[in-house]
């Protein structure tokens, strides 16, 4: 990590707290909500259709209430009145999930319902609170920092809070039951992320803050400028979101289908991915700084294409050569680690590039689009790859995923720069983190 970003390692590590947060619920959410619907619902279908809610929500909240913190001025912040509004709410529903649960479908929908509201309401600030206070130079390794954290908080949350499900407790009217007490332990820390967030993390009062761009005039810039590198961006990120998420729901699938592992070992194919995550997300960032934002991204595309080619034939070649049942799983990890590295190259720069094309009047806005784009290919993606399941099996899943990273690869050819040169109007004073 070189000198200029060592004074702001302390800031980001605790703006990552936000982050965090997210990190933790996401898994435990997506894990266990589906198991408390079951309950209720016999049908998978519309089991998924309430699993969906999140990314809706996030499609719509996510760019309205970034866009409104850009325009909010306060003595703690533009972003903070939102945080500390919308991450205890979140809190609090995440914590009551089980609960109500237990006591009956409508009072479970009710709560999954608030908590994407609050959820999605917190991550457009909680995310661009960073490009607020770090200088633009610096972004890609504070991002890595940032998803690193968001990375540990997922193994938190997967292995150290998901055992505390097998503990039994009482409760009044309903006697000893399990399935608890994972929620409202992530629920308890969540809030003290957020009151650590509030208590050390300290927003400067800028002149820009009198500067409202409107919401109309930045979607302008960014959909009908002359240079039109910033609608290549997210354009790009759209085809590679559509790629990562028409395979990740169906690699569990295909371990059990395809090399026949048991349920138990089939979440490991993600796990690879999640580990690579973590470890590389910072010297991803290091790298991006150092030959620049864009050249690092297309080179993990070009990447990210080759081994998702390689996947469409693993099967096929592993069988040819008589591969055991265990060579064709450690081969198979070793090909989704290999994808981590790379998809996580991608992920880390990817919104420090956009962030260095927006102003600082409107980096919400750009947040916000960042999570219209790549949620609009999370609705989109697993239908498409289902069906191609049914009609080419799963080679046909990694297929697809090649062509979105070479057509991301080829888009992102037209963004203009390598965005790694000093920041315009849209960095902060580079005098030392607040």
């Amino acid at each position: 990590m070189n000198d200029g970003m060592k004074k702001y390692f302390g800031v980001t590590f605790l703006i990552g707290l936000g982050f965090f947060t997210m990190g933790l619920m996401d898994p435990l959410y997506d894990t266990y909500v589906p198991i408390y619907l079951s309950r209720f619902i016999g049908s998978k279908g519309l089991i998924g259709l309430v699993m969906t809610l999140d990314n809706i929500f996030a499609i719509f909240l996510i760019p309205v209430v970034s866009a409104m913190s850009d325009r909010t001025v306060t003595r703690i912040g533009r972003r903070m009145p939102y945080i500390l509004v919308t991450l205890p709410l979140s809190a609090l529903c995440f914590t009551l999930i089980p609960f109500s649960a237990l006591w009956s479908l409508w009072a479970l929908i009710i709560t999954i319902f608030l908590l994407n509201i609050f959820k999605q309401a917190a991550r457009g600030p909680v995310v661009a609170l960073m490009p607020d206070i770090i200088p633009g130079e610096y972004r890609s390794e504070a991002n890595g920092i940032i998803n690193t954290m968001g990375g540990i908080a997922a193994i938190v949350g997967t292995i150290a809070l998901a055992r505390l499900m097998d503990i039994k407790v009482t409760l009044p009217g309903f006697g000893e039951t399990d399935s608890i007490l994972s929620f409202p332990v992530a629920g308890v820390l969540v809030l003290l992320s957020t009151i650590i967030l509030f208590l050390f993390v300290k927003e400067k009062h800028r002149a820009e803050d009198e500067v409202k761009n409107g919401i109309g005039e930045s979607l302008k810039l960014v959909f009908s400028g002359t240079d039109r590198s910033s609608l290549m961006v997210l354009i790009a990120l759209f085809l590679w979101f559509l790629g990562y998420q028409g395979v990740l729901p169906f690699i569990g699938l295909y371990s059990i289908e395809v090399i026949g592992v048991s349920s138990g070992t089939a979440g490991l194919g993600a796990g690879m991915v999640a580990i690579a995550y973590a470890i590389f997300a910072i010297p991803s960032g290091i790298v991006a700084h150092r030959i620049g934002r864009k050249p690092t991204i297309r080179f993990s595309l070009v990447m990210l294409t080759i081994i998702t080619l390689a996947l469409s034939a693993h099967s096929t070649v592993t069988m040819m050569l008589g591969f055991s049942r265990t060579a064709m799983l450690m081969s198979f990890f070793g090909l989704l680690f290999l994808f981590g590295i790379f998809w996580v190259s991608v992920i880390t720069n990817s919104f420090p590039m956009l962030w260095q094309m927006a102003s600082y009047g409107n980096i919400g806005i750009y947040t916000g689009l960042y999570y219209t784009f790549s949620q609009s290919a999370a609705i989109s993606a697993p239908p498409i790859t289902g069906a191609l399941i049914d009609f080419m099996g799963f080679h046909g899943i990694f297929l697809f995923a090649s062509l979105c990273m070479f057509s991301a690869w080829l888009i992102m050819g037209r963004v203009k720069g390598s965005s790694t040169e000093a920041a315009h109007q849209a960095q902060p004073d580079a005098s030392g983190p607040s």
